[in-house]
């Protein structure tokens, strides 16, 4: 599929003019979580809600890190989310829960995110009268 970059925004949820630009994170739909230079979400004022989970890295070796709350956008789409603290030689990534809330999709030819189109839901049972 190839790998791309994009402009990520980190804000914090009640306080959003309280925010920080990624220039350059991973687009990554391997990785189920965005991660965010801890020092940066901290800056924000984005708290530690979650601490020591445990995360296996691609080479197989399991890490500790802390995640919080934040609004993640990047061009036209947005969601809350929860957001790893990456610690020094962590990358910037875009994860796959957060391209979930987006409703947006991978365009690897043209490497961006467009659109997922209307959302599924569930059928509404008839109601008997």
């Amino acid at each position: 599929m190839g790998t791309f970059y994009t402009q990520v925004q980190i804000q914090h949820f009640a306080h959003r003019e309280r925010s920080v630009t990624i220039d350059k994170a991973l687009v990554d739909t391997g990785s189920e979580y965005t991660w965010i230079d801890g020092g940066l979400l901290e800056t924000i004022g984005v708290e530690r809600e979650k601490k020591d989970l445990a995360f296996t890295m691609a080479n197989g070796q399991t890490i500790t890190r802390s995640m919080g709350f934040a609004i993640v956008r990047s061009g036209e789409f947005f969601t809350v989310d929860e957001v790893v603290f990456g610690q020094p030689g962590d990358l910037q990534l875009l994860g796959a829960r957060s391209l979930e809330g987006f409703n947006a999709r991978v365009d690897s030819q043209g490497k961006t995110l467009v659109a997922a189109g209307p959302i599924p839901a569930a059928a509404a049972k008839a109601r008997s009268r």
